[in-house]
Order: structure tokens, then C-alpha cells, then sequence
């Protein structure tokens, strides 16, 4: 529910900024800009909208697969859909060597696909964990919102671009004061970017829960990321180049593995390359602390801080388990 609200919430601030900003600039021209900005982002948005998963799809080298082709793969995704109660996402293989899964779309049309690299590499319920990962990014339309919030930095870059090429508007007398609102735009179009960003983390926390939901035990999802970073990180860099455009679709950020896997091998006690319920335990009574750097670069990510994350696995394990007992 928190993670929830945190959404909405988010959505209210954002697109509570971009009509603080058309209420400044229609106060200090006396005319409106809304029509003129909202449609050229909205143009914009339809397009990404209308192409996107082409576009993705072409990107990631995605094959359709029918049921005779990957009997256990479709059950597997009917299965986790039935349990979300939405309707069967469409069912792919990417021919990416980089072990990963991502869910993309438009209403009505949702995609699962599951690369080449994935499949080799986890156990069935661990692979289950990061579908149902998927399915719930499916359920809760977070592509979508995602989308949608991208609407409101482009709206504050259009009117921070425009500003500037004015000059500053045509009234002298109102110049300084146009020319003040062009300035916070630009600001505010780094910082609507950044919590955009902070809505990308907080969908990838949701989906987590929602696999948890699903019928996966955390420890399941927790040792698939570890999986997941560990088979990234002997992937090559043209690969992860080729990647790094669309990543934010990916249960992990790729770019990231190399890092990610020196701090996760610190969870894995036993060195059996997989997070079992006992380390998962163990990391839920511990306090995760981030370096400055640590810190930045999370906040320029589209994902949260892997060992946060698995920390929050953790007490999605502990809540699982009081939910059983009682």
C-alpha cells in the first residue's frame, strides 16, 4: 500500500509542478502556452506510444513463441496471470545473451519476454519469481504511468527551450520576469527528470511484492537477482552497450552488475552462488548504509540499490511467514 500511495503521490507532485509553472507563465504574458506545449508532448508521448514496442522489440531481438514451441514457458506465464486475474501477456524469447526478462506494451497488448541468456541459468522457481516479476509490472500498468510522468519533464523542456529562443518574451516590461519563469523550468526539468527516475525504482520495489503475491517466496526472487547479476557480469560491453537505451525494461540494471555482485557476495555466506532463506534472514536484522556515491548514483538510476533491495525482499520473507502462521 505504501508503495502505492508513493505512486499517486507522485503523480500529484509532478503534475502539480507543471500547472504551477502554466499558472506563472499565463500570469506574466497574458496568454496561455498550455495548448501549444500539451500538444507537442502529447504528439510526442503518442508517438513513443504507438512505436515503442516495435521499436523495443527490434531492439531486444524479440522472438514470438507459440505454446508447441515452449510448452513450459506459456504455462508458466498463464499460470502467473491467472493468479494477477489479467489477461495472458503476449510470450517471447529476446536472442540477448545477457540473462534477463522485461515486460512491455500497450494496454490490451502486454508483452513477457525472457532472453536466451535466463533460462540456462536459474532453477524453474527462481525463473517463476522473475515472470511473476514481470507480470506484476503488467498488472499495475507502471509502464504506462511511467509514460505518463515522462510527459512532464518534455512539457518543461519545451517551455524552457522556448523561453530562451524568445529572448525572453516581447514585453519589455514582463521580459525579466518571463525570462525568471524559462530559468526554473529548466531547473525543474532536472528535477522532474530525477523523480522519474525515483518512480522507476519505486515500480521495481512493487513489482518485487507483486511476485511475492504471486505465489513466489522471496528467497526465490532474491537469489535470481544475484543470478541475474552474476551471468551480467561476465557479459561483454558491446553487448551491454547495445542494451543501454532500454534497460530501464530489465529486472536489473546490467550496467551496474559488475559492482553489484562484489556487495552481494558479502549475503552469500557459503559462497554457493545462490541467497537461501537463512541469508535472506540474515540481512533483514542488518542496516543497509550507502556511501555518497553510492547515493548519487542511485539516484541517477532507473533501479534501486541492489542490496535495499534484497534488504526489502527480506522483510517480504518475514511478512510471508507471519501471514502463513496466522
Amino acid at each position: 500500500m505504501g508503495l502505492q500511495l508513493r505512486m499517486y503521490l507522485l503523480l500529484a507532485v509532478m503534475f502539480g509542478i507543471i500547472y504551477a509553472v502554466f499558472v506563472m507563465l499565463g500570469e506574466v504574458s497574458g496568454r496561455g502556452s498550455f495548448l501549444t506545449y500539451a500538444i507537442l508532448a502529447s504528439i510526442m508521448v503518442l508517438v513513443q506510444y504507438l512505436i515503442g514496442p516495435a521499436i523495443v522489440g527490434w531492439t531486444m531481438k524479440v522472438r514470438w513463441v507459440t505454446e508447441q514451441e515452449e510448452p513450459e514457458l506459456h504455462r508458466m506465464v498463464a499460470d502467473l496471470a491467472r493468479e494477477a486475474h489479467i489477461k495472458k501477456p503476449k510470450v517471447g524469447i529476446s536472442g540477448l545473451n545477457i540473462p534477463n526478462a522485461f515486460a512491455y506494451g500497450r494496454f490490451g497488448d502486454a508483452r513477457v519476454v525472457v532472453t536466451d541468456g535466463i533460462r540456462s541459468l536459474l532453477t524453474k522457481d527462481e525463473l517463476r519469481a522473475v515472470v511473476g516479476h514481470e507480470v506484476s509490472h503488467v498488472k499495475h500498468h507502471d509502464m504506462v504511468i511511467i509514460t505518463i510522468l515522462s510527459v512532464v519533464p518534455l512539457i518543461l523542456w519545451y517551455i524552457a527551450w522556448g523561453i530562451m529562443w524568445s529572448g525572453g518574451g516581447r514585453d519589455r516590461r514582463n521580459g525579466g520576469q518571463i525570462a525568471l519563469i524559462g530559468f526554473v523550468a529548466f531547473i525543474l526539468y532536472f528535477v522532474t527528470n530525477l523523480l522519474v527516475l525515483y518512480a522507476s525504482r519505486i515500480r521495481e520495489y512493487y513489482a518485487d511484492l507483486g511476485s511475492v503475491r504471486l505465489g513466489n517466496e522471496p528467497k526465490y526472487m532474491a537469489s535470481a537477482l544475484y543470478k541475474l547479476v552474476y551471468g551480467t557480469a561476465r557479459t561483454s560491453k558491446e553487448e551491454l552497450k547495445q542494451v543501454e537505451g532500454v534497460k530501464a525494461f530489465f529486472a536489473n540494471d546490467p550496467t551496474r552488475a559488475l559492482k553489484e555482485l562484489r556487495e552481494l557476495r558479502e549475503i552469500d555466506r557459503d559462497m554457493s552462488g545462490t541467497i537461501d532463506a537463512n541469508e535472506l534472514s540474515t540481512i533483514r536484522g542488518k542496516k543497509v548504509v550507502l556511501g555518497f556515491g553510492d547515493k548519487m548514483m542511485e539516484a541517477l538510476s532507473t533501479h534501486p540499490n541492489m542490496l535495499k533491495r534484497i534488504k526489502h525482499l527480506s522483510t517480504l520473507m518475514f511478512a510471508s511467514q507471519m501471514s502463513i502462521r496466522a
